[in-house]
């Protein structure tokens, strides 16, 4: 299978968006709660309201009036894009495609009564329930999240994270650590690097063939992986060659404790220090699913991928799609969006008292995994890969074959990754 820059422009929401679903379904009386408003809960409502025929009533519960997008945040940091260039907020899941909004936090599911239970102490009843989390971190002995920001949940974070950087001297040193996989967006965090050392280089003009008085910038990436996890060869190139004189990447380093005031950390390859520290702490299922006992003793939550819904007969009736889900598939906002449409899918079938295991479906069952990468302030990369349901498995599994990624950063990936966002959120959010 050979993909090219035209392919992944053309996968939302053509392949992505594949209905399994019968036209023509009501299935009247069936109430579905999606929690969280993000690429898998805001695809999973507007998909369950079109493809039933506004015949499932939805109600989406999200504490935040707005979704900000992690997709192309890291285009805040070089005042590219701002904040509210990534907002999007739900007037058009509620006017246009007549999904309820309750701004509210879920606390705890019900799996018995079918319940659940908000932080304003009401409760929602439901037939189904779609939870859309996302992720949690770990805890890090030292670490201040204001002092030391993570900006991988974008907002305030995101901000503070360019703040610090535009305040670094052009010497400066950016200290940044990646979570051990799997972690939200794999070829996000090697972005980031190239981004900030692109920042850092043109600023003390290491980048323009000038030299800096006090040497170079430094970009020091603390992997917790034993390598690059995405784009390897991509990602190769630009810390060896193109950002050689800047960027230091350490494999097996794993983070033991920050000192954020002292801007410090500590790793089992040694302690490092900078001007500023970028830490993403591991990852997480959220404690809705932890303390609801779906996650049980996994750190994400089990689910069958052909519906989505949990594997535990105290939760009928209950999905978990996005960053959340256990399936193996890459945490990322264009794999959320993929399998929304395939839980959608399957709930309006059980709504309507049809089979989710047909052969047709079952042999049908794809989603894809598919972003670009921005490596320089105009020139992008590109990765995709495709997964399919295995009967024999019962597993989704990587397509022979469907693993690529782009030859070389150019101009053109640039521009057309800004297509390709803006596909993704107009399908997701409008």
């Amino acid at each position: 299978m050979s993909f090219t820059r035209r392919n992944i422009l053309q996968m939302v929401p053509a392949a992505a968006a594949m209905s399994l679903t019968p036209r023509g379904l009501a299935a009247d009386s069936h109430h579905v709660v999606v929690v969280g408003g993000g690429f898998a809960g805001s695809t999973v409502a507007k998909y369950l309201r079109m493809w039933s025929n506004g015949g499932i009533t939805v109600t989406l519960v999200e504490p935040n009036s707005a979704h900000i997008s992690c997709i192309m945040s890291n285009l805040v940091l070089n005042g590219q894009l701002k904040l509210p260039d990534l907002s999007f907020d739900y007037t058009a899941l509620q006017n246009k495609y007549g999904v309820k909004i309750v701004q509210d936090r879920a606390q705890f599911i019900d799996g018995e009564n079918q319940t659940l239970l908000l932080a304003s102490k009401k409760e929602i009843s439901y037939d189904s329930l779609v939870v859309a989390t996302g992720i949690k971190f770990d805890p890090i002995s030292g670490l201040d999240s204001q002092l030391t920001p993570h900006a991988w949940i974008a907002g305030q974070q995101t901000n503070l994270l360019r703040d610090q950087i535009r305040a670094m001297p052009d010497n400066g040193t950016f200290v940044m650590t990646i979570p051990e996989k799997p972690y939200r967006c794999p070829p996000g965090p090697y972005e980031r690097a190239c981004l900030v050392a692109d920042i850092l280089g043109h600023r003390s003009g290491v980048l323009k063939g000038t030299a800096s008085p006090g040497g170079p910038p430094r970009v020091v990436v603390l992997d917790a992986n034993d390598g690059i996890q995405a784009e390897k060869h991509t990602f190769e190139r630009a810390f060896y060659d193109l950002y050689g004189d800047i960027v230091q990447y350490i494999p097996n380093a794993h983070v033991n404790s920050v000192d954020s005031k002292d801007r410090v950390v500590d790793t089992t390859v040694g302690t490092w220090s900078g001007d500023v520290l970028n830490v993403i702490p591991r990852h997480g299922a959220p404690q809705l699913l932890v303390d609801s006992e779906i996650t049980g003793d996994s750190r994400w939550a089990p689910v069958n991928p052909i519906t989505y819904a949990v594997q535990t007969q105290d939760f009928p009736g209950v999905y978990v799609i996005g960053d959340s889900q256990g399936t193996g598939q890459p945490k990322s906002g264009h794999m959320a969006n993929a399998q929304a449409k395939v839980c959608a899918d399957a709930i309006v079938r059980i709504a309507n008292g049809l089979s989710v295991e047909t052969d047709d479906r079952l042999k049908n069952i794809t989603t894809n995994s598919a972003c670009f990468s921005p490596i320089t302030s105009d020139e992008a990369s590109w990765l995709t890969a495709v997964f399919k349901y295995n009967r024999s498995t019962r597993k989704m599994g990587l397509v022979p074959g469907s693993l690529g990624e782009s030859d070389n950063w150019n101009s053109e990936n640039y521009k057309d990754m800004f297509a390709w966002s803006e596909n993704l959120f107009a399908d997701t959010f409008k």
